[in-house]
C-alpha cells in the first residue's frame, strides 16, 4: 500500500504561483508513473500532469502546459508540481495518483491505484 499526502494548496491572486508536494510513504514506489489530476466545481476529474517511470517522459495538460511544471524526487518520494501564471479556472481541488504497473496511458485516471486525499487550490480574479 502507498500512501499519499498532498500540501501547499491555498488562495492566490490570477497571475501568481504556488507550488504543490506529494509525498509518498509505505510501500516503495519509485516505479510508478506519478501524476498530478484536479476537478473544478461541478467538473469532473481531469488530468494536469505525470511522469512516466520507464522513459522520464513528462506529459501536460494543453490547460496548463508552459505554466506549470512536474518532477519528481525518488530519494525523498517527493513529486512537486509548480505551477505558476496561475488562472482563476485553475481552481479545483488537485490530487497527486502514483501508477505501479507504470501504465502507458499516464493521463487516464483509472490507471492509477493510489491516490492522496487533495489539496485546494483557488485562484481569484
Amino acid at each position: 500500500q502507498v500512501e499519499l499526502v498532498e500540501s501547499g494548496g491555498g488562495l492566490v491572486q490570477a497571475g501568481g504561483s504556488l507550488r504543490l508536494s506529494c509525498v509518498a510513504s509505505g510501500r516503495t514506489c519509485n516505479g510508478c508513473n506519478v501524476g498530478w489530476f484536479r476537478q473544478g466545481p461541478g467538473k469532473e476529474r481531469e488530468f494536469v500532469a505525470a511522469i512516466y517511470y520507464s522513459t522520464g517522459s513528462i506529459y501536460y495538460a494543453d490547460s496548463v502546459k508552459g505554466r506549470f511544471t512536474i518532477s519528481r524526487d525518488n530519494a525523498k518520494n517527493t513529486v512537486s508540481l509548480q505551477m505558476t501564471g496561475l488562472k482563476p479556472e485553475d481552481t479545483a481541488v488537485y490530487y497527486c495518483a502514483a501508477d505501479p504497473r507504470a501504465s502507458y496511458y499516464v493521463t487516464q485516471a483509472y490507471e492509477y491505484d493510489y491516490w492522496g486525499q487533495g489539496t485546494q487550490v483557488t485562484v481569484s480574479s
